[in-house]
C-alpha cells in the first residue's frame, strides 16, 4: 500500500496555477507571486485618423506630456476578441417566444438568423484597450534568485500579503492609478478600474481564448481555487 501511495504521488501533475505568475486577485488588485501589485484600467479609444491635423498634434502633445509625467512604467494592452453574440441571440429568442403577433415573431426570427449568419461569415472582432499600472516595493526587489524560483515552482510558497501590508501597498498603487487616469482624461479618454470579477474574467479569457468563447466563466463566487 505504501509503495502504491508513493507512486501515485509521483505521478500527480502540478496544477495549471503553478505556471501562472498570479498569486491572487482581491479588492480589484492583482497580486503576483513576487509580491508586486497590478491595477488594470479599461479605457475608451479615439479615432485618430478622423481628427483634423491640429487635433492630432494636440493629442500627440498631450500623450507625450502624459508619458513624461510618469515616474513608473505602465503597460498598454490591446485585446482583440471575436464578437460574443450568444447572449444577444438568447434575448432575441426570449422576445420571439413572448411575442403575440405572428408577423413580429417571424420578423424577429428572420432578424436573429441574419445576425447569426453575419457574425459567422464575417468573423467580426471587437477591440478593448487596457492600461496596466504596477506597484513594486523596494523590499521585493531584494529577493534572491532561489527565493523567486521557489515561488514560481510551488504556489504554497507564494507570498500571501498580510492585510495591513496589502492595504498600504494598495494605497500607494491607487495614487499611481489616479495619476494615470488624470493623464488619460486630459486626452478625452474615459477610464474605468476593473473590479475583482472583471479581472478574473479578463485573465480567464486571456489564458483560455478558445474555451472562453465557447464556455463562459460562470459564477465567480462558486469557483474553487487550488492553493
Amino acid at each position: 500500500m505504501k509503495d502504491t501511495k508513493k507512486k501515485a504521488k509521483k505521478h500527480t501533475r502540478p496544477a495549471t496555477q503553478t505556471y501562472l505568475p498570479i498569486a491572487e486577485i482581491r479588492d480589484g488588485v492583482v497580486v503576483l507571486k513576487d509580491g508586486t501589485l497590478r491595477k488594470v484600467l479599461i479605457t475608451s479609444s479615439i479615432n485618430f485618423a478622423l481628427k483634423s491635423e491640429d487635433e492630432q498634434n494636440a493629442l500627440i502633445s498631450s500623450y507625450v506630456s502624459f508619458l513624461n509625467s510618469l515616474e513608473f512604467p505602465i503597460q498598454i494592452v490591446v485585446q482583440s476578441r471575436r464578437l460574443q453574440i450568444k447572449p444577444y441571440l438568447a434575448k432575441l429568442v426570449e422576445k420571439e417566444k413572448k411575442q403575440t403577433s405572428e408577423l413580429l415573431r417571424v420578423q424577429i426570427a428572420d432578424y436573429r438568423a441574419f445576425v447569426e449568419e453575419l457574425v459567422d461569415i464575417g468573423q467580426i472582432m471587437t477591440k478593448r484597450f487596457y492600461v496596466v499600472v504596477p506597484y513594486d516595493s523596494l523590499s521585493n526587489r531584494k529577493k534572491g534568485f532561489f527565493a523567486q524560483f521557489k515561488e514560481v515552482l510551488k504556489p504554497a510558497f507564494t507570498v500571501r500579503l498580510k492585510d495591513e501590508r496589502f492595504q498600504k501597498r494598495k494605497e500607494d498603487l491607487e495614487v499611481r492609478v489616479r495619476q494615470v487616469m488624470g493623464g488619460l482624461d486630459g486626452m478625452s479618454l474615459q477610464t474605468v478600474e476593473l473590479d475583482t470579477e472583471a479581472l478574473i474574467e479578463l485573465y480567464y479569457m486571456g489564458y483560455n481564448p478558445d474555451i472562453a468563447f465557447a464556455e463562459s466563466l460562470g459564477d465567480v463566487d462558486a469557483l474553487q481555487i487550488d492553493t
